[in-house]
């Protein structure tokens, strides 16, 4: 499954845990994607997968 979303193209990042004594091992942040439905308007309506971020700053209107 892919973790990307379908409004923005965000994806997962990567970086390093880093301990107490300094080690390095490798990480993943992934995002917090949603399936939601949404409406375009017109009367159609699909499910998309989308991050919270783009849901909070209202790209994307939800279907009721």
């Amino acid at each position: 499954m892919s973790k990307v979303c379908q409004c923005c193209g965000r994806g997962p990042v990567t970086g390093n845990n880093v301990s107490h004594s300094n080690r390095h091992t490798r990480r993943r942040w992934q995002l917090n994607l949603q399936t939601v439905r949404v409406d375009f308007g017109d009367g159609g309506r699909t499910k998309l997968k989308v991050c919270t971020r783009c849901l909070r700053s209202g790209q994307v209107k939800r279907a009721v």
